[in-house]
């Protein structure tokens, strides 16, 4: 079963009060949620995004057939966290389930109840979407994050993350993939 934006806008509905919003995000708030990722990034000790984030999450996000959804958390008209999540596919299990990729809150916002707000949109988004399993990985140093976690009833399990490829457009994080633009063996066929 594929998710549709229906879903997310479906978990946003009602979500306000006078203290703000999470909602879907739109094609208008990608510069502000281009924005947050670098602030996630830096938080996270990470390389930046590189230049045009907003325009390669536009196509992911808003296209016919989205890749990814996006939820923001408004306070007073200013974006101050988000969500992304997609659907993924485990042979385990032999089902779908929700990857959230990022959930990420300002620092002067912590702490007011925005990343439990975007955490239970994403749920409810599984539920909508007919995934009845989410997964997520935070960093083995947040422990205010872990917390967060744990709070929430999920179970952690160790493993370890590798990458191969560039983290993104114009990011170099080690050796590219074979037959991709920069590897060793480019243009030579990867065998699967």
């Amino acid at each position: 079963m594929r998710s549709t934006p229906d879903a997310a806008t479906a978990i946003a509905t009602g979500r306000q009060d006078t203290g703000g919003a999470v909602r879907p995000a739109t094609a208008a708030d990608l510069p502000s949620v281009a924005a947050l990722c670098a602030a996630h990034a830096a938080f996270e000790r990470a390389a930046p995004p590189a230049a045009g984030l907003a325009v390669r999450l536009e196509h992911h996000l808003f296209s016919p057939s989205p890749r990814a959804w996006c939820l923001v958390a408004e306070d007073g008209g200013e974006l101050v966290g988000y969500a992304t999540y997609a659907l993924e596919f485990s042979t385990w299990s032999g089902a779908e389930y929700i990857h959230l990729d990022c959930l990420f809150v300002s620092a002067p916002h912590r702490g007011s109840g925005w990343g439990g707000r975007l955490f239970r949109a994403v749920r409810e988004a599984a539920g909508a979407a007919g995934a009845p399993r989410m997964e997520w990985q935070t960093p083995h140093w947040n422990e205010d994050a872990i917390r967060f976690y744990d709070r929430t009833g999920a179970v952690s399990g160790l493993k370890a993350r590798y990458t191969l490829g560039p983290a993104a457009p114009g990011v170099p994080a080690g050796p590219t993939l074979p037959g991709r633009p920069g590897s060793d063996q480019e243009g030579k066929r990867a065998r699967p």
